[in-house]
């Protein structure tokens, strides 16, 4: 249950799949969640006492990140409790917490007593179980569905790191979740962090009011070089090799498509006003990670995703080393064209945004936890299962080989990883080969 790593993070006219997506989606239930939930999000907090207390569940990096924004997005926040399945990883994490905080004279906000540090696959529960108001949650991807789900249960406002899920069972159950906090008035914000990107929500605002016309056209990639690996200790066992090392087991991570490219597929998504698309083609495999410390991934990545509207989607992601680096967004229309990472826009309606760009990991918990103090939840459930979708159908077209729609990729019945959670012996699955495994 460690945290979600850092590679992404600079600073270190609807058609029957569309309804029925909806039918499941947290649209139709987050109004009557505003009007009757309110008075959840105000009283979050502990009676007579305005500090809002936070939990961490994964303290790896990125969890580490996040929870500094989130002691930073308000005056009165503390830090109470911290949770990962090592306790090496849970003290090194809060320790590195504490020392950044102490250096930006919020030190303060640190009050982590003892009883409230957690070791544990439980570790997630225990934490939400403390006496928190506002839980992060940046394990490895596998864990989230469960997790949010135990947080939306007990009422508390939730971070949720991206991706929500690695097969269609999550994503389903994160759906479910999601209705369930737009019922009871509670914030969900996601790690998908362009969204709150000052300047990506200036292009995109444009692009939705037509400036570059109809989209006809998108061409995303991440293309990046390898990341971390921790390696085998003596005495680990494989549950214990492998969480540790969970970028390299598709249980855990969902490949890097769905853990990394994600961010990638989220902003066309977002081009689309999340529109689902209809069917996606895909390929991939690996050729130069190809040991067993690699587990069972891919290392490169490249789909074509198809719209009702004719328009596609053309990806493509690599993990590999002496490569060039290119993560861009490309989207072209009928009136002109746009690179989303310059925040340019070509064509009819030129325009080069030049405005403040801010920091987007800090404006997420910015409005999270204006949201929490306002009575005014925000609720990011439904793109965040959508562009996480988007992302697994992706994986499943190019492990198997077949086109994959929306629906059977929403209804599939895969479900991946163990039947239960403990520190022992567990078989690593096979690696896909595209036109021997089987769509499930």
């Amino acid at each position: 249950m460690n945290s979600t790593a850092q590679q992404d993070n600079p600073r270190t006219t609807a058609d029957p799949d569309r309804r029925d997506f909806l039918k499941t989606s947290t649209g139709a239930l987050i109004g009557a969640g505003l009007a009757g939930g309110l008075s959840v999000a105000r009283s979050a907090h502990a009676a007579g006492d305005d500090t809002l207390k936070v939990g961490l569940i994964g303290c790896g990096g990125r969890g580490s990140g996040a929870a500094l924004d989130a002691l930073n997005a308000d005056p009165n926040v503390k830090l109470v409790a911290v949770g990962d399945a090592f306790e090496n990883r849970m003290r090194e994490g809060l320790a590195n917490i504490t020392k950044e905080a102490e250096s930006s004279g919020i030190g303060a906000k640190i009050a982590v007593d003892e009883s409230h540090k957690f070791v544990g696959f439980d570790a997630y529960q225990k934490v939400i179980d403390s006496g928190v108001d506002v839980v992060i949650l940046a394990t490895p991807p596998h864990f989230r569905p469960a997790h949010l789900a135990a947080a939306v249960a007990a009422k508390k406002h939730v971070f949720c790191e991206k991706p929500v899920a690695v097969d269609g069972p999550g994503v389903r159950s994160v759906l479910e979740t999601c209705q369930q906090a737009g019922q009871l008035g509670l914030s969900i914000v996601s790690g998908l962090c362009y969204r709150y990107d000052i300047a990506k929500r200036e292009i995109y605002k444009r692009i939705h009011d037509g400036a570059i016309g109809d989209i006809v056209a998108m061409h995303v990639s991440y293309n990046t070089g390898p990341l971390w690996n921790h390696g085998r200790g003596q005495d680990w066992s494989d549950m214990e090799w492998q969480v540790r090392n969970w970028l390299y087991f598709h249980w855990l991570s969902g490949d890097h498509i769905v853990e990394q490219h994600i961010h990638s597929i989220d902003k066309a998504a977002w081009a689309m006003r999340d529109e689902p698309p209809l069917r996606v083609t895909g390929m991939g495999g690996r050729e130069v990670r190809t040991g067993p410390e690699y587990g069972n991934i891919y290392d490169h990545f490249a789909c074509v995703f198809e719209y009702a509207s004719g328009a596609k989607l053309f990806t493509n992601c690599r993990q590999q080393a002496g490569c060039p680096t290119d993560v861009n967004d490309h989207l072209i229309g009928t009136k002109g064209s746009c690179q989303v990472m310059k925040h340019e826009i070509e064509g009819q309606n030129r325009f080069d945004y030049r405005g403040p760009k801010g920091d987007m990991y800090q404006q997420e918990h910015n409005e999270l936890f204006a949201s929490i103090r306002s009575g005014k939840p925000i609720n990011n459930g439904e793109y965040m299962a959508r562009s996480t979708l988007m992302a697994i159908m992706g994986r499943m077209a190019a492990y198997t080989g077949q086109n994959i729609t929306w629906q059977q990729a929403l209804n599939s019945q895969e479900k991946l990883g163990p039947a239960k959670y403990e520190w022992g012996s567990l078989s690593v699955d096979p690696i896909a080969k595209p036109g021997v495994t089987p769509f499930v």
